[in-house]
This record gives structure tokens, sequence and C-alpha cells, in this order.
């Protein structure tokens, strides 16, 4: 579904994404592993089109992202890792100003406020939100759409325990759905509990690419997750300095 084919990615002289190459296939939930700094939001970014590679190129549903980007976006959902919503409005404004834009029923919207616990809110302004309400608000606009693939950058950094809860439960949802998923964090549970696949970056570099039960028993064997990923953020950060 989705084909990075050597990225790269430079602001200067500094390299943010070094030659990263990787396939998510249909129907996978995959998560991007890493320290922040690490050039997880860059690749994220690259994929929706929002960052233009060095070098390198990313395929949507077989779609040059960059040479065709109105069509490959047909088939994303982006939810950035900042959400900013206009603070005067309310939760089911904005929600319904999304739907209005991406030609979707209303009765659709109302129904994502629901499923993201929005019950109580809904007609309160956004001046009025936690940082975490905002993230689940920006969870129920991205879940409207029926595109293909849903992309999350560090969707649980503000969220609240009951947050998490509700996050892991949508990533199910979509995925019982046949959505493609990838979303990235520095926080192992989620990875460990809702990836297929993870992909660990460090320094812009892709330094590992498996499953997480084939990292843990090929390279570490009865490590733990937190073992792997320790082992590999210590020795490619060496490596890097």
């Amino acid at each position: 579904m989705i084909r990075i084919e050597h990225l790269t990615k430079r602001y200067g002289t500094f390299t943010a994404v070094d030659d990263i190459s990787l396939h998510v296939k249909t129907g996978e939930v995959f998560a991007f592993l890493g320290p922040n700094g690490s050039g997880k939001t860059t690749t994220m970014k690259s994929i929706v089109g929002l960052n233009v590679p060095t070098s390198g190129r990313i395929l949507v549903n077989g779609i040059d992202v960059h040479r065709e980007p109105k069509r490959a976006r047909t088939f994303l959902s982006y939810l950035p890792q900042r959400v900013v919503f206009p603070e005067n409005l309310t939760a089911r404004e904005i929600i319904r100003f999304y739907a209005d834009v991406r030609g979707i029923r209303r009765e659709l919207a109302d129904e994502a406020l629901a499923t993201a616990r929005f019950n109580g809110f809904s007609d309160k302004q956004v001046s009025a939100f936690s940082g975490g309400m905002i993230q689940r608000l920006g969870l129920a606009v991205i879940s409207m759409p029926d595109e293909s693939v849903l992309l999350l950058d560090e969707p649980t950094a503000s969220l609240d325990p009951m947050g998490v809860k509700r996050f892991r439960e949508f990533v199910l949802e979509q995925k019982g759905k046949g959505k493609t998923m990838i979303f990235s964090t520095h926080l192992l549970p989620e990875a460990e509990q809702l990836a297929d696949r993870v992909g660990i970056v460090v320094g812009g570099k892709l330094v590992a690419l498996e499953s997480i039960e084939n990292l843990k028993s090929t390279f570490l064997k009865n490590g733990t997750i937190e073992d792997m990923y320790l082992h590999y953020i210590g020795s490619n950060e060496h490596e890097a300095h």
C-alpha cells in the first residue's frame, strides 16, 4: 500500500532522514519507534506530501506522492503531532466543518464525536479543551472520511490513561475495517500492543524493521521489548556520535 524507496531529506548540512526504504502492506498496523528528533515526523510528513524529499520516492497505492500529490492524498488521512483548531469554535462546529469540506454526511460527524467520547463536551469551545481533548478531537476528524490509510504522528502524546485506552480501541476498530495504519511513538506499550510490525528510527536511519516478536526472539532471545528498544537506540546513538 505504501512503499518508501531510499527516502532522504536534508536541511542544509543536516540529514533528518537518511536513505529509508520500507513497504507497509494493505491492512497492516505499522509503528515508527524512535527517540525525539530521530526522523519519525519528517518521514510521516513526507508520506503525506508536506515535505519534498531530497532524494528517493514514496508510492501510495502505486501513485508517486510528489508527482501526483492530489491523487495520492485521496487515500490518506493524517493527524499531525500538534493539532490546532480555531479556539472560538465548538467541537461540533469543527467536525461538521471538516465533514462539509470532505462531502461527508453530518450524521457521520456526530457519530465520530460520540465515538471519541465527546459526550457533554461537543458544544463547548475548543479554548476550554485540554491538550488531550484536542488530540481526541483530531482522532474524531480523521476517522470520518473513508480513506484507506491513516497516519498518526505521536497520537498519544497528550492523552491521559483513558484517552490512551480509547486510542487503542480506535486502532483496533480501524484495523477491523481493513484500514492501513501508520503511527509514530516513543512509547513502547503502544507499539507492542497494537503494531503488526515496527520500524526503529535512530539518527534518521532505519536501524530495525521487523515484527516485535521476531525482534525479541532473533536478536535478544528472551529479552523484553524495552531491552530490544534500548539495545538499538544505545548502539546506534553511539555510532552516530
